[in-house]
């Protein structure tokens, strides 16, 4: 819950592998302004994966890319369920009866829920320009150790333990989630976190992950760092993240120039400019 799902994993290392990199490229970022559509996001990444692919083949060398958004209110399934059973397909019907878009997915994990009032960060990244090449685990590892340095160096948020992946507010309490998807060894999908008060009551309508003793928290409602709650805003996490992001894999990150011609930002344009179209998305479920 908090965002991607993702299958419970043997507890991480804390220390992660030293990264030797004697000049690895920049990763681009993007933060969309407008809370995207899932399937708008989820085609957009398989473009920049077919992009960075064919790239590969013709140049041996691509760009990497992080893209910081919202989504519209949507629960998405993972690959384990699936989308013809009866029990998907009727659980389905009572999602979208809330109000939410209802997508099955080809992350790991089971059901969850997105949509405004969180940060959902998808990393399309090649794993093998380090040497050596950083193996799943351990990227996973650096998304985690990502969102607990945040939550503690932005709000003195101390995580709790887990034998989840994710991050923990108390051991039935979760805040993030991270479910990835790796191909060529090209990463897509990522991570969410609940920054305001607004993803709770969607959450409260599943049983996110499939954790029946866990409840969804926020970063509002558990921050120590003095701001008022409500004062407390998802677009303000971004540049700390960013910042944290890039020490903890041990890159640059520089701001994409979606203003030029090019099929990545095409894509990202034609992606905002559909969002704006969509108008306004419910705040509350509907029942």
């Amino acid at each position: 819950m908090g965002g991607l799902a993702s299958p419970t994993l043997p507890t991480l290392s804390s220390s992660l592998q030293p990264l030797v990199s004697m000049s690895l490229p920049p990763i681009f970022y993007h933060c969309f302004k407008t809370p995207l559509p899932y399937r708008s996001a989820l085609a957009l990444q398989e473009c920049i994966h077919a992009h960075q692919l064919l790239t590969r083949k013709n140049s041996g060398s691509h760009r990497d890319y992080l893209l910081l958004l919202k989504h519209r209110p949507v629960y998405t399934f993972g690959r384990r369920q699936l989308e013809t059973s009866a029990e998907n397909t009727a659980e389905a019907l009572r999602l979208t009866g809330l109000g939410a878009d209802c997508v099955s997915t080809q992350r790991g994990g089971q059901t969850t829920y997105h949509g405004p009032g969180q940060i959902i960060g998808y990393p399309l990244l090649a794993l093998a320009r380090t040497t050596p090449p950083m193996g799943i685990r351990d990227y996973i590892c650096r998304l985690q150790k990502t969102l607990e340095a945040h939550f503690l160096e932005a709000h003195g948020i101390r995580h709790a333990p887990s034998e989840h992946t994710g991050v923990f507010l108390d051991p039935h309490t979760k805040v993030a989630s991270i479910g990835v998807q790796v191909r060529h060894r090209l990463t897509t999908h990522g991570f969410a976190f609940n920054v305001t008060e607004e993803p709770l009551a969607w959450f409260a309508k599943v049983v996110a992950c499939g954790l029946t003793d866990v409840k969804a928290g926020c970063i509002a409602n558990a921050s120590k760092s003095g701001t008022d709650a409500n004062a407390i805003t998802v677009t303000e996490q971004y540049p700390g993240l960013l910042s944290r992001f890039g020490r903890i894999f041990g890159r640059d990150l520089v701001v994409l120039d979606t203003d030029v011609d090019g099929e990545v930002e095409d894509a990202i344009r034609a992606a905002e400019a559909d969002a704006v179209k969509m108008g306004p998305w419910p705040s509350t479920p509907t029942s």
